[in-house]
């Protein structure tokens, strides 16, 4: 009977999780805000009229799918465009009048650079009467790039990854990261100017920041040159970082760099951005999702971050919160929540954020009937893994042991992914095509 009732909490969870990733469908989410019809394009109600030539500008996870639909809705008025994915993904039909480009992600490549030439080329041929539409996703930041002079591709890859292994969260990473570029930051829209920019966005950045979502092309920049340089500093990398990287950022912080543009800047009354799927969409429908199958359901927030061992302790103990007491939800009960954690590496094992949250709750409900909890990333990949997350119950850590396996050793050493594939609990979706951050579902009987 509990082997029974540990089953169906299972799956159900994997259910609502399904519902979460099926609202971020990025080709439903264009489709469901754009419209054309006498020359008039419509977006969530606000009406721009077809002067001149229009153009397509596609980069991230859910960059494919976005154009398919903007491609569905607008036809032949479409001049041309250019659209940048990542390597491996498998398109179901080509994009006509768009070319596209298969670059690095999560490390960012040459033809990550060669898309970031392209789009600037195809944005300076745009005039005052043309608009440009732009579809910004997940993963957006390393697809498309285009490095400072002087500063190569490796040296923004190897600043990245020493701040990610650092701990930084994406507003730190993406601070940097925007003034190394040409593109990021506002850049994209400066460089489309005095042409109309609309940009269509599916965020994975917790609280929906446009300046940060793919490193905000489109959106002014709050950041300077001296909050780059603080970060740096913050983690301790002001020696570690490559020369060419620290010159530059120096160079800014002493005003002989350009820095991005700013809010007063004329260029952003020509700009338009929309964020059309986001993390509580699909918190939303995955609630939905499981009031339809008898739970009392709480949305704990979409907003969250932090270390994701730590985090984990939260979720664990509010989960054995409502299963002694009946609060803040009685079983049934299931509690979502969304955003993106950090992992401070330490150890040399594999995993991800979610299978790290994943493995430091099962420690903390070990021996508990009736709990489940699972981490996912909406994207159906968790950091260098084929695994999109991990759900685990009272009998995770039981079965281990069982093994012989420690389960601390494991979540000291990062390797997550490995504990998992010994004892079982991955979830596996595949790539789903979009990014909305990552769900973390706890169920309660």
């Amino acid at each position: 009977m509990k082997e029974e009732v540990e089953t169906k909490l299972h799956t159900d969870a994997l259910q609502i999780i399904l519902e979460g990733i099926r609202a971020a469908d990025p080709y439903d989410a264009v489709k469901g805000v754009l419209t054309f019809k006498d020359n008039i394009l419509k977006v969530k109600g606000e009406k721009f009229e077809v002067k001149g030539k229009l153009y397509l500008v596609g980069f991230g996870k859910a960059a494919f799918k976005m154009s398919k639909a903007a491609l569905d809705v607008l036809g032949d008025i479409v001049e041309r465009g250019v659209v940048s994915i990542p390597k491996g993904y498998k398109i179901d039909q080509e994009l006509k009048k768009v070319e596209i480009v298969y670059a690095g992600h999560p490390k960012p490549d040459s033809e990550s650079v060669l898309a970031g030439k392209k789009v600037l080329k195809l944005a300076e041929k745009a005039g005052e009467n043309d608009i440009v539409l732009v579809l910004i996703s997940g993963g957006g930041s390393a697809l498309m790039e285009y490095p400072v002079k002087n500063v190569t591709l490796d040296d923004i890859a190897s600043t990245s990854i020493m701040l990610m292994n650092a701990g930084a969260d994406i507003y730190e990473l993406n601070t940097v990261r925007k003034h190394l570029s040409k593109i990021k930051g506002g850049q994209l829209a400066k460089a489309i100017y005095p042409a109309t920019t609309i940009s269509l966005i599916i965020s994975d950045v917790v609280g929906d920041r446009i300046d940060m979502i793919a490193s905000g092309p489109t959106a002014p920049d709050p950041t300077t040159f001296r909050d780059a340089w603080y970060v740096i500093e913050k983690y301790k990398l002001v020696d570690k970082i490559p020369r060419a990287a620290r010159d530059y950022l120096e160079k800014g912080v002493k005003n002989l760099a350009p820095e991005t543009p700013k809010v007063e800047d004329p260029i952003f009354e020509k700009v338009h951005n929309f964020v059309i799927a986001s993390n509580i969409t699909s918190l939303t429908k995955m609630r939905d999702k499981a009031r339809e199958l008898g739970y009392n359901t709480l949305i704990l927030s979409s907003m969250i971050q932090g270390e994701a061992r730590e985090v984990a302790k939260v979720i664990a103990a509010l989960a054995l919160e409502v299963r002694k007491t009946g609060n803040p939800v009685k079983p049934p009960a299931v509690i979502l929540a969304g955003g993106e954690t950090t992992v401070t590496v330490r150890g040399s094992g594999k995993g991800g954020r979610n299978q790290e949250l994943a493995l430091s709750a099962a420690l903390q409900i070990k021996g508990v009937e009736g709990v489940v909890i699972a981490s996912v990333g909406s994207d159906g990949i968790d950091g260098p893994t084929d695994a999109a997350g991990a759900i685990v119950d009272g009998y995770t850590i039981v079965k281990a042991d069982d093994l012989g396996i420690d389960a601390r050793k494991f979540l000291e050493n990062n390797d997550s992914y490995n504990f998992f594939k010994a004892v079982g609990g991955h979830i596996e979706t595949g790539y789903t095509g979009t990014n909305v951050n990552d769900f973390i579902i706890s169920i309660i009987v």
